[in-house]
């Protein structure tokens, strides 16, 4: 029925502008009479980041900014939930419009800015709800204004390992002005030092503490990032964020000269190739979770033979809508019948780094 009625909604929710058809939407789940998930097969189960997950699909970050539907999501068949982006302090993020839809590329750009209600709204939401169990993760990011953004993930971190699940540190978003800038060697080895420091008082290393990076990397920066989260052991990496570059194959020509992130289809090859490529240097110190334009199951599957252990999908919900999920939770099984999904992670990710780079 919540299918059925989803799918009647969704061309209604494109008439409105994006922001106020998310909006929508979040309100929507918080007053639907949502039942519970009903069990995941267990061939779906991952273990990760010493978490144990029904299922590999989670939603990534952006969607539900400000915690306030993780256990609706959760019910609707979510392996895991990751909230946020959160900021210390409540901003406004940057002005409108500043999400928008490219639908003939089945595409994403936005320019939102790590808009959050802030720490304080957020850690009461995710304390209420502790004891509902369910994988949540949170994602951080500093305000925009930050004179110290070092200090401002110290602060998330202490704030918010009692009551998640995980900790993604977000260095990769391109909306606010020099925080990709945190993913150079010498500045990513000082904020995970001091995040990880943070993490171990708070809560005595049991949260699991990500590293979420760009796709537009260079290798050779990729190569100094991989080799600090090794060195300084954190629990895995998320692979990847949205990206500034526009491929050529865009159809919406007036739309992709917008700034801001690009994500959904188009984001697909270059973020997969810049799974495999972390998969490969990684060596198996630590799991991946793969984003970045997965549409189908197939796509997911890719994602799983890049080198990601689990995935997470929103721009692709923005087309697909929840049909999407199921459709990704049925080709894994199908596949988890004819192989273990563990079996699966990172057999091409060789093959892959092999191949001319994505365009």
């Amino acid at each position: 029925m919540i299918a059925l009625l989803e799918r009647l909604a969704r061309p209604i929710l494109h008439c409105f502008d994006p922001e106020e058809a998310h909006r929508i939407a979040l309100r929507s789940l918080q007053w639907a009479p949502l039942p519970p998930a009903r069990p995941d097969d267990p061939r779906l189960k991952v273990e990760a980041f010493g978490l144990t997950f029904p299922n590999p699909v989670g939603l990534a970050a952006g969607f539900d900014k400000n915690a306030e539907v993780p256990d609706a999501l959760l019910r609707l068949g979510f392996g895991f939930v990751e909230v946020g982006g959160v900021t210390p302090r409540p901003q406004p993020g940057n002005p409108k419009p500043r999400l928008f839809r490219l639908d003939a590329d089945r595409a994403v750009i936005n320019r939102l800015g790590l808009n959050s209600e802030g720490a304080a709204a957020v850690l009461r939401r995710l304390a209420a709800r502790q004891h509902r169990g369910g994988i949540v993760g949170i994602n951080l990011g500093p305000n925009k204004e930050s004179a110290d953004r070092n200090a401002d993930y110290v602060r998330l971190v202490e704030t918010f390992a009692p009551v998640v699940s995980y900790i993604t540190m977000n260095v990769s978003s391109p909306n606010t002005p020099g925080l990709r800038n945190l993913q150079e060697a010498k500045n990513l080895d000082q904020l995970l030092a001091r995040a990880l420091e943070a993490r171990d008082r708070a809560q005595g290393g049991r949260t699991p503490l990500l590293l979420k990076i760009a796709p537009d990397l260079t290798l050779a920066d990729l190569d100094d990032i991989v080799g600090i989260a090794r060195q300084r052991k954190v629990d895995g990496m998320v692979v990847g964020n949205t990206t500034i570059l526009r491929p050529p194959s865009l159809r919406e020509r007036e739309k992709a000269i917008e700034q801001g992130g690009l994500s959904g289809k188009p984001l697909f090859a270059l973020a997969t190739r810049m799974l495999a490529e972390t998969y490969v240097r990684l060596e198996g110190a630590m799991p991946v979770i793969g984003v970045g334009g997965i549409d189908s199951g197939a796509t997911a599957i890719a994602k799983l033979r890049a080198g990601a252990t689990l995935v997470q999908v929103y721009s692709g919900l923005v087309y697909g809508g929840l049909g999407l999920l199921n459709e990704i939770k049925h080709a894994l099984l199908a596949q988890a019948q004819e192989r273990p999904l563990a079996e699966l992670v990172g057999v091409d990710a060789a093959d892959i780094t092999a191949q001319p780079w994505p365009v």
